[in-house]
């Protein structure tokens, strides 16, 4: 590869770091703590091809009269997969990647040191996460009669329809799945991957190894809401 093609693709993807980074696009990627990282590396990135670029402008007289017309144009085939992560941002996981794992993150929980208290409020605001964990593991029963909101999004399996989020420990590729099955509304209307705050009660005793630890949750309302900018439950 020539070097001037090498420092087009380090200057395009070094952008392309910093693009995710500093418009918050990362965080379909990545978890939110990982954004320096990104920063400091899409920078030395760009700053060593600029550095590069330069001393080949210097260094060009030398090479007047060279021709290099010839050469192949495979190398800039590589650019291409920058150019489209430059421009084109894929989304983030959604039901397909629910769908393909038959596991309830939750399942793997250890919950030896015990749940906090709850807050007093009417309606408590819960990670599927968490009510997930808790249903699986809290012999206490502490959300049982408690009405909860939760907020995910939509994955519909063999007819049943579940309130879901990815975890994940540092990014995308460690993504686990963790749903509620939801019950009580018709939820005919509601597509796949939109979008919900659901708000309801667990049906006690739910979530069991039979159940894969999917609890099910009895929805009271469900309100379609825009896409949050993190989608990750951490």
């Amino acid at each position: 590869m020539r070097r001037e093609t090498q420092n087009i693709l380090l200057v395009l993807l070094g952008g392309a770091l910093l693009k995710l980074a500093l418009t918050g696009t990362y965080l379909r990627y990545v978890k939110e703590s990982l954004q320096p990282w990104l920063v400091v590396t899409g920078a030395t990135m760009v700053v060593l091809a600029v550095v590069a670029i330069v001393r080949d402008l210097r260094g060009g007289q030398e090479h007047h009269g060279g021709h290099e017309h010839g050469s192949s144009r495979s190398p800039w085939m590589l650019i291409l997969p920058v150019f489209a992560v430059f421009l084109i941002s894929p989304p983030a996981l959604g039901a397909d990647t629910v769908n393909r794992s038959d596991r309830n993150a939750a399942q793997e929980a250890n919950a030896s040191n015990g749940f906090a208290a709850l807050p007093s409020d009417e309606v408590v605001p819960l990670s599927i996460g968490e009510f997930v964990t808790r249903t699986a593991w809290d012999d206490s029963g502490s959300l049982n009669d408690r009405t909860v909101k939760l907020t995910g999004f939509v994955v519909r399996k063999d007819g049943d329809v579940f309130v879901a989020r990815l975890t994940i420990s540092c990014c995308a590729a460690d993504a686990s799945p963790v749903k509620a099955k939801m019950v009580g509304q018709d939820f005919a209307a509601l597509p796949t991957d939109q979008w919900v705050e659901a708000t309801g009660r667990v049906v006690p005793g739910s979530a069991t190894k039979d159940t894969a630890f999917v609890p099910t949750f009895t929805v009271s309302q469900v309100v379609p809401i825009a896409t949050p900018e993190d989608t990750y439950e951490g």
